[in-house]
């Protein structure tokens, strides 16, 4: 078994040794310039065309991560570089839905327990009461009901938020939690939601869906928790309604550009909390663990999960 490594600077040597661990019997290389060899698998993150050229044996690309818009592009636009009929393969969670549960959590409570206006007044000098917020009156809107939003959803619902969540398939389960899908169901979601966290996969049908009119259809002044992608967010829809009001703050986690240049009207905007894309990190062992399991699972013919629908970009 022939396994090859892609990572956009070359280190690689830390999975070449944890993949090893797992599957002693096999063959790993990084991946170096003009490296056309025959590989059973291929493990990646933002690959090049040269790598993905077409190989002998190859059976399925392993993506180092679960949103795969690095491979295919924020429009769709990479799916004709992957080689013919081989499957491309996401990490589902690796350690990261308890961080994006934590991450999502401490901001939705930051928000609800007023602690943003407590840090502005400490900023001022003032010692002023203000008013608790009532769990009733702070819906929560989850957009993407995945492996890491359905944990998400759960985590938030433990605080006593009333919880929505949105998927474009339909999905069930018995928590609790309001679930909508489809074109129907989103507007339905959103509305009247006093904080909207987006955890959508970035995909033609999501680019720009944080805009302007879905800030319309959000409870006066609610709040955006962006841990998806930059490429959801219309940047400056989210300044103007800030501006206005309608909009009472935003963390943001993503951006379009990364990192964020240092001209980008977000680092000056009061109400705008600004994280280096560190909602939830890769974990490195559970990475490979996971990638091992599924090849090993490959090998012996038996089918696995994770696998990315192209026509859906997740």
């Amino acid at each position: 078994m022939d396994i090859l490594i892609f990572s956009p600077d070359g280190k690689t040597a830390a999975y070449e040794t944890g993949l090893a661990e797992h599957l002693p019997q096999a063959n790993i290389r990084g991946w170096q310039p003009g490296d056309t060899a025959p590989a059973d698998y291929i493990v990646l993150w933002k690959p090049n065309a040269e790598v993905l050229q077409p190989r002998e044996r190859l059976k399925a690309i392993f993506n180092m991560g679960a949103g795969v818009d690095g491979v295919l592009g924020a429009h769709g636009e990479g799916a004709h570089r992957l080689p013919p009929g081989v499957p491309l393969v996401r990490l589902e969670d690796a350690g990261m839905a308890d961080q994006m549960a934590q991450y999502v959590s401490a901001a939705a409570l930051r928000y609800f327990r007023r602690l943003d206006d407590f840090q502005t007044q400490q900023t001022e000098g003032q010692w002023k009461f203000q008013k608790p917020n009532r769990l009733a009156d702070f819906p929560v809107a989850v957009l993407g009901y995945g492996s890491l939003g359905a944990h998400v959803a759960k985590a938030l619902k433990t605080f006593g938020f009333p919880v929505r969540a949105w998927s474009r398939s339909e999905r069930h389960d018995d928590t609790g939690i309001t679930l909508y899908h489809g074109e129907a169901g989103f507007d339905a979601c959103v509305s009247g939601a006093r904080i909207l966290v987006n955890l959508l996969p970035l995909t033609p049908q999501t680019v720009d869906v944080l805009n302007a009119d879905l800030f319309a259809k959000l409870a006066q002044g609610a709040y955006l928790i962006n841990v998806a992608r930059g490429a959801h967010l219309v940047d400056d829809d989210l300044l103007a309604a800030l501006d206005s009001g309608h909009i009472a703050g935003a963390t943001l986690d993503v951006f379009r550009t990364e990192p964020l240049p240092a001209e980008h009207p977000f680092w000056r905007a009061p109400k705008v909390t600004v994280t280096p894309h560190i909602s939830a990190l890769t974990l490195r062992d559970e990475t490979v663990a996971q990638i091992a399991g599924k090849i090993a699972a490959m090998s012996r013919g038996e089918a696995i999960t994770g696998i990315v629908d192209l026509t859906r970009g997740y």
